[in-house]
């Protein structure tokens, strides 16, 4: 029982801008957040879910975290102007990573883009879960409660919109790739000047 006292103590030490339990708050919130959004993507089937989801907000609002003891560590040590910067930087750092991410479900074959709304659903999460580890939790379930309808309730609008030959091209969009379209993708070069 007493390595585990020291065990909390350590840990709590090492907290200098938020407390351990403000800290496990924040990234839990960003979990069930990210995971909202991640499990309309898995009901539907698509590239990235649940999980990937999940994983992006935990890790963006642990990278949110990071940067306020940095920030705090330096204001203790009168650098606090360029503490600041940097945590614009790794917002952008961060946005980037989810951004590359992302781009990797985004799969174009025949003519058809597919993924694009996924991968726009983990650049989302990406920011949910910087604004739970900043602290600001109501803006990233609200910034969810958005995202959800968005992806639940116009995706209803849309299906009853199309016309029946976009229907089933888009039908035949979410089944997986067959290998001669992984072939394609794969052998079609990206750059228009190759």
């Amino acid at each position: 029982m007493q390595i585990l006292s020291q065990l909390w103590t350590d840990l709590s030490d090492s907290f200098t801008a938020t407390p351990p339990s403000v800290a496990t708050m924040r990234m839990l919130a960003a979990l069930a957040l990210g995971g909202t959004i991640g499990f309309e993507r898995e009901w539907h089937h698509k590239p990235a879910g649940l999980r990937t989801h999940m994983l992006i907000a935990v890790a963006a609002s642990l990278f949110a975290l990071i940067a306020l003891e940095l920030v705090d560590i330096s204001r203790t040590e009168g650098a606090a102007s360029g503490a600041r910067s940097d945590i614009v930087r790794l917002i952008g750092a961060v946005t980037s990573g989810v951004a590359f991410l992302a781009a990797g479900t985004i799969i174009t074959s025949g003519g058809r883009v597919r993924g694009l709304t996924t991968g726009a659903s983990m650049w989302l999460a990406g920011a949910v879960g910087l604004a739970c580890g900043t602290g600001r939790i109501g803006l990233g379930a609200l910034a969810t409660g958005i995202t959800v309808t968005v992806l639940w309730v116009f995706r209803r609008i849309e299906e009853r919109l199309e016309s029946p030959a976009t229907r089933a091209m888009n039908e035949d969009a979410d089944l997986p790739m067959t290998p001669d379209d992984e072939a394609r993708h794969r052998h079609t070069p990206t750059d228009p000047m190759a």
